[in-house]
C-alpha cells in the first residue's frame, strides 16, 4: 500500500492535432471535499464533464483547478470574397450623396464598410473535431496524472513529519504512564490529610452521614487518580494513527483521530494530581495540536 498523499500539487501536459495546439494545467490546494473547477476554450463544453470525471477517478479531496488553453493554427492566407449586392447598395447610396454635394467614396473606404468583404467560414469535419476533443481529453488525463504524482510527492514529505509527531505522542503517553504511579501516591496522601482534618468530627455527636461522606470522597479521589483508561485509549489511538499513515486516503480519519487524541489528553490533565503529570499532559496537547495542523494537508 502506498503511503499518504498530500493535497497541494501541480501538473501540466501539452498536445497538438489537426492544426490545433493546446496545453492543460492542473493545480490543487487543501479542501475538505473534492471541488473541481474547469476552464476551457469556447466550443469545447463537453470536456468539462470529462475533466470532472477524470479528477474524481484520481483524487479524493482538495480544490482542483483545471485550465485548458487551445488555439488553431491557420493554414495559409484565408480567401476573401466581395459581397457584390452589398457593395452595389453602398455605391448607389454614395452616388445619391455625391449628387447632393458629398465627397465621392474611395475604394478602400468602400471595402472597409460592414459586409462588403467576407471570409468564408470553413466547415469543420465532425469526425476531425471529435478526434481533437478526444486528444484534448487524453491530455487532461496526463495533466491529472502529473498532479497526482505531485501530491504523492508532498505526501512522502509529510509522512516523516507526521510519524515524528505520533512517535512523540507515544513517548509522552509512556511518560504519563510512569507519572500515573506517582499520581496514586499523591492522591492517597491527599486523602490521608483529609481524613486527619475530619478526624475530630468523627467523635462528635450529631454528625450523621459523615461516614458516608468519607466513603464518597474516597471513591471520588480514587476515580480521579485512575488514568489508566485514558492512557489505554491514547495507546490505541497511537496504533491506529500508525496504521492510517499507510492506508490512504486517510486525511479525514486522521483528522477525527486527532480530536479523540485531544479529548483523552484533556481528561488526563483534568484528572492530574501532580505537577509532573500536568506538565506531561500539557505537552501532549501541544504535540497533538501540531499533528492536527499537519493532518489538514493529507488527502
Amino acid at each position: 500500500m502506498n503511503p499518504i498523499s498530500g493535497m497541494t500539487g501541480f501538473g501540466r501536459a501539452d498536445g497538438a492535432q489537426d492544426g490545433w495546439t493546446w496545453s492543460v494545467e492542473a493545480r490543487s490546494v487543501n479542501g475538505r471535499t473534492l471541488d473541481v473547477r474547469f476552464r476551457g476554450p469556447p466550443g469545447f463544453d463537453s470536456l468539462e464533464r470529462l475533466a470532472r470525471a477524470a479528477a474524481q477517478a484520481r483524487l479524493g479531496r482538495g480544490q482542483v483547478t483545471l485550465g485548458l488553453q487551445a488555439r488553431r493554427v491557420e493554414a495559409g492566407t484565408p480567401t476573401v470574397r466581395v459581397n457584390q449586392p452589398v457593395l452595389d447598395h453602398y455605391l448607389a447610396l454614395a452616388k445619391t450623396l455625391t449628387v447632393q454635394g458629398a465627397t465621392p467614396p474611395t475604394a478602400d473606404g468602400l471595402l472597409a464598410l460592414r459586409g462588403v468583404l467576407e471570409i468564408p467560414e470553413e466547415v469543420e469535419d465532425p469526425d476531425a473535431r471529435a478526434a481533437v476533443e478526444a486528444a484534448m481529453a487524453a491530455t487532461i488525463d496526463a495533466a491529472l496524472d502529473a498532479l497526482k504524482i505531485s501530491r504523492e510527492r508532498e505526501g512522502a514529505q509529510l509522512l516523516p513529519v507526521l510519524t515524528g509527531f505520533v512517535d512523540r505522542i507515544a513517548a509522552l503517553v509512556a511518560e504519563a504512564g510512569t507519572g500515573a504511579e506517582d499520581q496514586t501516591t499523591a492522591v492517597r496522601e491527599r486523602f490521608a490529610r483529609r481524613m486527619t482534618d475530619l478526624a475530630p468530627n468523627l467523635s462528635e455527636a450529631g454528625a450523621p452521614g459523615l461516614a458516608d461522606r468519607i466513603v464518597l470522597e474516597a471513591a471520588a479521589l480514587a476515580t480521579r487518580a485512575d488514568v489508566r483508561e485514558e492512557l489505554d485509549r491514547l495507546t490505541a489511538h497511537v496504533a491506529s494513527a500508525r496504521t492510517l499513515l499507510h492506508q490512504p486516503p486517510a486525511g479525514r480519519k486522521l483528522d477525527f483521530l486527532t480530536q479523540e487524541f485531544m479529548r483523552e489528553a484533556n481528561t488526563l490533565c483534568a484528572k492530574s494530581a501532580t505537577t509532573a503529570l500536568t506538565a506531561t499532559g500539557l505537552e501532549l496537547k501541544a504535540v497533538i495540536e501540531q499533528l492536527r495542523e499537519q493532518v489538514q494537508n493529507v488527502e
